[in-house]
């Protein structure tokens, strides 16, 4: 297992989660745009935090450290999530799933909209996990990089596969083994990302798009493409266009990606790096093309016609973000059954009509077409079989390669 190393971050990895901070995950999203109902700011401690030293490891065993589990005497769970990741009323004020679970099982959910950003998350609650403390949280949702670091970590607990029958039963095959948690002995998936290419019509004005290639080549595209500044996605959706493989990459393939990506940069073919707000770019065609995120493309779709996308033939990157439950958690078994709960599919279908992003549970679609027939037939939420085989996810990586990597992509991002 890995052990916590308490070492100062470096300018590289800075540089990373000050683009997360700008444009990715942390960025307000169009849904909260629109509803505006996300509540809190940006906690800016999360530099500070990771960077903490003398905070001694923790988790030697294998299956993290559990406590006394409270469940059966405090009918409660602590759910921490992202901001807009889940359904709501239309007074704003309810959270139908989650009252659905309430009365099914007599938990009470106290709902915490509390991670804005994963490194930022990370930073807040690693000096509790580190010094084998209990963090206040029973499920935490974090992206699949993140959920692989505090698995190697031993800071969740291993889950019981007996509270769980409907999550073992209907988890898709697309999510079942990634390589950092074979068989989700650790996780479950809160929802899947799609990365694909986006483009508006209007804007292409003939041109075709159906490659990374096609982004990073036509000139009567310079100026006007897009690429996300998650190194993840942008460098995944590369590499498949050269034919390599982002779940087994060496070095000289990613240094291969670098350089081609480099030599677009350099020569203006790129309009810039972005998190999410590329959508309003795109939207208005000032950018023709880009790589974006699958369920921001749903939104726009919404409001304009002229956006549209494309998997390209070598393929598309898909991630998730993960229900784990930290150590030390009071109250194991009610969060067990509360990520049992959402693999229902009718549970599972009333969250993908509201957040519009991949469905990690299989046989939804009969329940989602009740309430959103178009969402039924979007494969950005519901992937056939056939779109599933075509998704790759990027291989874990070591703390040694993720340190390098993220150097490397800031240099080319100007970051």
């Amino acid at each position: 297992m890995e052990q916590f190393e308490p070492d100062r971050l470096t300018p590289a990895q800075v540089a990373a989660m000050r683009r997360s901070f700008r444009n990715g995950r942390a960025a307000p999203t169009r849904r909260s745009l629109l509803r505006a109902t996300a509540g809190g700011a940006l906690a800016v401690g999360g530099l500070g935090a990771l960077s903490a030293c003398g905070i001694p490891a923790a988790g030697k065993t294998q299956g993290g450290t559990s406590a006394e589990d409270r469940s059966a005497e405090e009918k409660v769970v602590n759910f921490s999530n992202w901001p807009e990741y889940i359904d709501v009323d239309d007074s704003g004020k309810s959270r139908p799933t989650l009252d659905a679970f309430t009365r099914q099982t007599g938990i009470a959910v106290k709902y915490t909209e509390d991670i804005n950003d994963n490194n930022e998350f990370f930073g807040k609650i690693k000096p509790q996990l580190a010094a084998g403390q209990d963090t206040g949280r029973d499920v935490i949702v974090l992206t699949d990089w993140l959920a692989a670091r505090v698995i190697r970590l031993g800071w969740v607990q291993k889950l019981d596969a007996a509270n769980l029958p409907h999550a073992f039963t209907n988890l898709s095959p697309q999510f079942r083994n990634p390589d950092w948690d074979p068989g989700r002995a650790y996780s479950y998936p809160w929802q899947g990302i799609s990365t694909v290419i986006a483009f508006n019509k209007k804007a292409l004005d003939g041109v075709e798009v159906k490659s990374v290639s096609d982004l990073l080549d036509n000139p009567r595209l310079k100026g006007r493409v897009g690429f996300l500044s998650e190194m993840r996605d942008s460098i995944g959706m590369t590499m498949l266009d050269m034919g390599k493989d982002p779940g087994k990459f060496t070095d000289d393939d990613f240094d291969a990606v670098i350089a081609r990506l480099q030599k677009a940069v350099d020569k203006g073919q790129i309009r810039r790096f972005t998190g999410n707000d590329y959508t309003s770019d795109l939207a208005k065609g000032d950018l023709a093309a880009c790589v974006a995120w699958g369920g921001d493309i749903v939104q726009l779709q919404a409001d304009s016609p002229d956006v549209d996308y494309i998997i390209p033939a070598g393929g598309y990157m898909t991630s998730t973000d993960n229900m784990l439950i930290p150590n030390r958690a009071r109250h194991k078994t009610n969060a067990e059954r509360l990520i049992d709960f959402y693999y229902q599919p009718e549970e599972a279908a009333a969250l993908a009509a509201y957040v519009n992003y991949v469905s990690p549970v299989d046989d939804v679609k009969p329940y989602l077409e009740k309430i959103d027939k178009s969402a039924a037939d979007n494969p950005l939420i519901l992937p056939d079989r056939a779109m599933q085989a075509r998704s790759h996810a990027f291989r874990a990586l070591t703390q040694k390669e993720e340190t390098a990597y993220e150097e490397k992509f800031a240099k080319l991002t100007g970051a």
